[in-house]
């Protein structure tokens, strides 16, 4: 990967196994969506970006090297060789969905923006998830470029039930407030949990209500960047009855989550 400077934006060359579009809109993430121009636009940890992509070039418009290197740099997990990860996949399946789907990459989200989202999104279709989240942000977060910044557990946490009416979160509404308050009051530590072995972290997070299994391992993969995260919905359920019924092939261990998010992509395309 080659990096470049152009008029206050970030230029990208040469770039591998990074699609833009896959990364954005495969259902790991609630905050983008593309405009008229082909940029994706979005919010994460404050701060605004549009990207775009023509090939292997990738522009990221007015940013600069300091939040590229601090933000976005992991944000797209772009230090990770998923060249050498593809490579080691021996499964049939697996390469194959790998050579339909190369350029997704898991994104390294806020660990708080994942866990709230992801509870907004059981029982749920990613439509109505994204109009939860982009009402949730415009009514409690802060104003960030042209969209707004994903609120704080401590700004949810004295919220009430009723004052969450207005982004039309139903009975998952009792679940944000919840997690907001176990976060903020340190109950749930975000920065212990981040040290934690893996079962232990997940014990962490289901601790708060509305967590379960499911969710729980989205909020370590997406957010937490634990790769060894496998995710199962009813797709991923599919996949694996369908394809591994004695069990995950030996080759994806360690990097399950990036394995399970390629299968995913491409058994639903399929």
């Amino acid at each position: 990967m080659i990096l470049k400077t152009d008029n206050g934006n970030i230029v990208l060359e040469a770039v591998s196994c990074f699609n833009v579009a896959l990364c954005l809109d495969c259902g790991q993430a609630f905050r983008w969506s593309q405009n008229k121009n082909g940029e994706w636009e979005g919010v994460a940890s404050g701060k605004y970006l549009k990207i775009k992509q023509e090939g292997d070039t990738v522009t990221l418009f007015n940013t600069t090297e300091e939040d590229f290197y601090s933000l976005w740099n992991t944000y797209f997990d772009l230090e990770r060789d998923y060249n050498a990860i593809i490579s080691a996949y021996t499964d049939k399946s697996l390469k194959t969905a790998c050579k339909e789907y190369e350029g997704i990459r898991i994104l390294k989200q806020d660990e708080w923006e994942a866990i709230c989202s992801f509870i907004i999104s059981a029982n749920n279709n990613i439509p109505r998830i994204k109009g939860i989240i982009e009402r949730f942000c415009r009514e409690f977060g802060e104003k960030a470029g042209d969209g707004y910044s994903f609120p704080t557990p401590q700004r949810i946490a004295s919220l009430t039930v009723e004052d969450l009416s207005p982004i039309r979160a139903g009975f998952r509404a009792k679940y944000i407030i919840d997690a907001a308050q176990k976060i903020a009051s340190g109950q749930v530590d975000i920065a212990r949990i981040k040290k934690l072995p893996f079962d232990e972290a997940k014990a962490e997070l289901l601790k708060i209500k509305g967590v379960g299994e499911k969710v729980a391992q989205c909020a370590l993969l997406y957010g937490f960047g634990r790769i060894e995260a496998f995710p199962v919905d009813v797709w991923v359920k599919r996949i694996v009855a369908e394809l591994y019924p004695d069990g995950l092939p030996e080759c994806i261990k360690g990097t399950e989550g990036i394995a399970q998010q390629y299968l995913f992509h491409w058994r639903r395309n399929i």
